[in-house]
């Protein structure tokens, strides 16, 4: 793959010069070469190459004759783990409609926002997400919409609700030029800090994201994966599905994840490759019919989100002998891969999330936005033609987030002199204690190596001696006996003293967005009511 330089949204970047125009094109390129191959299955549904075609270009028909979506309109969609999910996106894809993607997780007040905020004409919603809607309807809150969609059987009395089979007559669009820098989707960001931003992928980043993954992790037409992770996600819709069509793979899709039901998937469907946040895997070798079945399919693993403990890594290359083990990191501002760990990773690199995809850039730089020497902490930022071009109606984002071409990720990290890169904490959630800065990240490391720990999280609490002080929320393993006393030993040996938890508290399951990263807010809160009916430590305590 030939990379040169070019010029798009104003910056200049490295860009795989033989590349499809736009996801129509990479869609039609793969149907020409693996036409009547499988490219979809969910549940008893299959579809060829040639049929996920088909029903897009019948969907793009139908929504732009029948209910006038032209180039620029938004369509909402508001779908679970379904083919009718894959069928939009391309179809809004092949008419140069903007899908946006919503999270199906969301209450009303959020969803309202998004809807409104994005502007969309049509919002196609699962007959299990209905209710949510006529909240909304009800309330006078949905803006600009004048059709809605439903996938599956809608209740009776609300035949407003046009059958998404409609969609799917045989109506062939016309001929529409869509640039590889037009919008592709508008992605949501969490709102941890004030509203969501609605991300703005394009054709560009979201072809050069799957062309990262195919060129790095060796995939190709003989790959299989199971998505277990939301398809309104970058993982999910970007890492996998996307993915997949364009080394011509094959998409299990789950409805909805169940450990045993993704076990038995793997081994029945010949699954090749695995993406999943560490929690799953965990789940997956935790659960009792996890020995039960045959992996020999699987040859390579990527793993995101958050860290992975050593022993985990270990356990998964003994449960998967000979497959190759990768860590990505990325954002939805990244189209997801921003970095991957390459199969020829030494061992002593295995904490890292690897080095920059071919066509990505990546500086760690000071508070004064100079430039950190390797191994020095600083903010990590993000160059290359897979980052969004802004954010939705958002200048004030658009300023604070873009800086000479790159974008602010609001991670710190370090890079090494061989270029691997080690996530150390998010700007808000890094720890300072008295002045000495603690990473969660380092913190969490070590408390995933305890045998008896199987999963952790790391926050700074109020403290009116040191600012702050570090607390960890543990999830003990099964049947497990653990005391606050021995977790915080065990740290004191491996960590210096002011790193050590000051408390532990022991819960049965950490708070995650739909993404798999821990909700660190909602464990500060928690912490932060519970600290105020607390008197202050001394410094004899803490020190």
């Amino acid at each position: 793959m030939k990379i040169v330089t070019e010029k798009h949204f104003n910056r200049t970047v490295k860009v795989y010069e033989d590349r499809p125009k736009n996801l129509t094109e990479m869609l039609r390129q793969t149907v020409n070469d693996f036409s009547e191959k499988e490219a979809l299955v969910a549940s008893s549904e299959r579809l060829t190459y040639r049929q996920l075609w088909d029903n897009a270009e019948f969907t793009a028909g139908n929504l732009h004759y029948s209910y006038e979506i032209q180039k620029g309109d938004r369509v909402a969609i508001l779908v679970g783990n379904k083919i009718e999910f894959a069928l939009l996106v391309f179809a809004c894809a092949r008419i140069g409609a903007i899908a946006v993607t919503l999270n199906t997780r969301l209450q009303e007040m959020e969803l309202s926002y998004m809807l409104n905020h994005s502007g969309a004409k049509v919002l196609i919603v699962d007959h299990e997400f209905i209710d949510k809607v006529e909240k909304m309807r009800h309330q006078g809150s949905l803006g600009e919409i004048q059709h809605f969609f439903v996938i599956g059987r809608a209740e009776s009395g609300r035949k407003d609700y046009l059958p998404f089979e409609l969609l799917l007559q045989k109506t062939v669009p016309p001929n529409i030029n869509v640039d590889e820098d037009d919008p592709l989707f508008i992605m949501y960001t969490s709102g941890t800090t004030g509203k969501p931003k609605g991300a703005i992928g394009c054709h560009l980043g979201v072809i050069h994201s799957v062309m990262n993954y195919e060129h790095v992790l060796k995939t190709n037409s003989r790959t299989r994966t199971v998505i277990a992770v939301p398809l309104f996600h970058v993982t999910g819709m970007i890492g996998q599905l996307l993915h997949m069509v364009r080394v011509g793979g094959t998409s299990v899709i789950m409805g909805r994840f169940k450990t045993g039901d993704y076990i038995r998937l793997i081994s029945e469907e010949n699954i090749t490759f695995l993406f999943n946040v560490p929690t799953i895997y965990v789940m997956m070798m935790s659960h009792p019919d996890f020995t039960k079945h045959s992996y020999h399919s699987v040859n390579c693993i990527v793993y995101g989100g958050s860290s992975m403990s050593e022993e985990t890594i270990s356990c998964l290359q003994k449960a998967f002998p000979g497959t190759s083990l990768h860590n990505a990191y990325g954002a939805t501002e990244t189209s997801s891969p921003t970095t991957i760990l390459p199969q020829d990773c030494p061992e002593s690199k295995i904490q890292s999330v690897g080095r920059a995809v071919p066509v990505a850039e990546v500086k760690v730089v000071d508070e004064g936005g100079n430039p950190c020497r390797s191994g020095e902490v600083g903010q990590l930022l993000i160059k290359g033609p897979m980052v969004i071009e802004g954010y939705w109606n958002n200048e004030e984002a658009n300023r604070k987030s873009f800086v000479d071409g790159y974008w602010c990720s609001g991670d710190l990290a370090k890079i090494d002199e061989e270029g691997y890169v080690y996530i150390m904490d998010r700007m808000k959630d890094m720890i300072n204690r008295g002045g000495e800065k603690i990473y969660s990240v380092e913190v969490e490391n070590v408390l995933y190596n305890h045998p008896k720990i199987l999963e952790a999280a790391v926050v700074g609490i109020p403290d009116g001696v040191f600012g702050e002080a570090v607390k960890a929320f543990v999830i003990p393993k099964e049947d497990a006996v653990i005391t606050e006393e021995e977790v915080q030993q065990f740290v004191r040996e491996r960590l210096a003293d002011y790193k050590v938890p000051a408390s532990i508290e022991f819960i049965s399951e950490l708070p995650r967005n739909p993404g798999g990263k821990v909700i660190k807010g909602k464990l500060k809160e928690k912490s932060n009511m519970a600290s105020s009916n607390k008197g202050s430590h001394s410094c004899n305590e803490l020190i």
